[in-house]
């Protein structure tokens, strides 16, 4: 997977987050196996997963937040605290940033943010 940086603009409580490392699963077999197998990400990584608008976290080992994006990379729906079996789905989205439990806090990312790619 290619690896980029990038950053959350429009965070909430004045939390910019600094820079994002992004791990982009675009190949059918990246976006299906996600983050199955580990049992942690370090924390200002994601995995980004396009296109996509729906994830589950079926045989994952641990919990995750996540954020749903628009083509133009505009959050338009937020899960905090996903834990292992369960799923989620948002129309419109294009893509999906999976961060580590409390990822979503650290940036600041809230509906609205916006991705920008470094």
């Amino acid at each position: 997977m290619e690896v980029m940086s990038g950053r959350l603009e429009g965070a909430h409580d004045g939390v910019e987050g600094g820079p994002l490392h992004i791990a982009q699963a675009r190949a059918w077999w990246q976006r299906l196996l996600g983050l199955m197998g580990r049992t942690r990400l370090p924390a200002g990584d994601c995995l980004a997963i396009a296109p996509c608008n729906a994830i589950h976290t079926f045989f994952m080992r641990m919990t995750i937040d996540v954020a749903f994006l628009d083509e133009q990379g505009r959050v338009l729906k937020t899960r905090y605290d996903l834990m292992p079996w369960r799923a989620s789905l948002c129309l419109g989205a294009a893509m999906v940033l999976e961060f580590p439990a409390g990822g979503l806090d650290r940036f600041g990312v809230r509906e609205g943010s916006r991705l920008v790619w470094d």
